[in-house]
């Protein structure tokens, strides 16, 4: 099991971050995440999730017409914004993924199983990036304040990429956290059958 201070890293004391302090984050720690979150699980092993990452200031001018409003600020002065998508013909690498039964065939030509294929399991990775950034000592913030097809086009006019979040990571200043929400009590949430 992980100590306390691995789960408060991961989880319990964890938060989204909205400022952040200016300090860079490096090439190696983004390896060092990937290399992390390719673990994730996925349907079939298809790892649909692609991860673009924003750091220059003229990727963050092509960024930031895209944002609400609400984000501009959280996403523009992080170290990097992270453009989680899918691959929209995952299903092309299939061969190598899922070696063990013809898995692209049940993709090819089936457009809703894709796209439902993809949103799940890119959200999936996703959620295991948010842990691997976490974990190696960074802070993230997840958005949806954005809009899809504006940055779908900017960022992936050949339409093979689909958005499905974003995430700002870096150095959360903690100074501009508020006081943390509550959560759902485990029997407002859960049931056991």
């Amino acid at each position: 099991m992980l100590s306390s201070s691995s789960l408060d890293t991961l989880f319990t004391k964890a938060r989204s971050h909205k400022g952040w302090l200016d300090k860079e984050i490096t090439s190696e720690q983004i390896l060092q995440i990937y290399n992390l979150l390719k673990f994730a699980p996925t349907a079939g092993n298809c790892c649909p999730a692609r991860f673009t990452f924003i750091q220059s200031e003229e990727a963050k001018r092509r960024l930031k017409p895209t944002l609400d409003s609400g984000n501009v600020d959280k996403a523009m002065h992080a170290p990097a914004v992270v453009i989680i998508s899918y691959d929209s013909e995952f299903y092309n690498k299939l061969p190598y993924l899922a070696p063990h039964y013809d898995a692209k065939s049940g993709y090819e030509g089936k457009e809703m199983k894709i796209k439902f294929a993809g949103e799940f399991n890119s959200a999936l990775q996703g959620a295991y990036f948010i842990m691997a950034a976490r974990s190696i000592g960074l802070d993230c913030c997840p958005m949806l304040g954005f809009s899809k097809e504006k940055l779908n086009q900017e960022f992936f006019p050949e339409e093979k990429n689909i958005s499905t979040f974003i995430c700002a990571i870096g150095y959360g200043d903690e100074s501009k956290l508020q006081n943390r929400a509550p959560r759902l009590d485990f029997n407002e949430a859960c049931s056991i059958l």
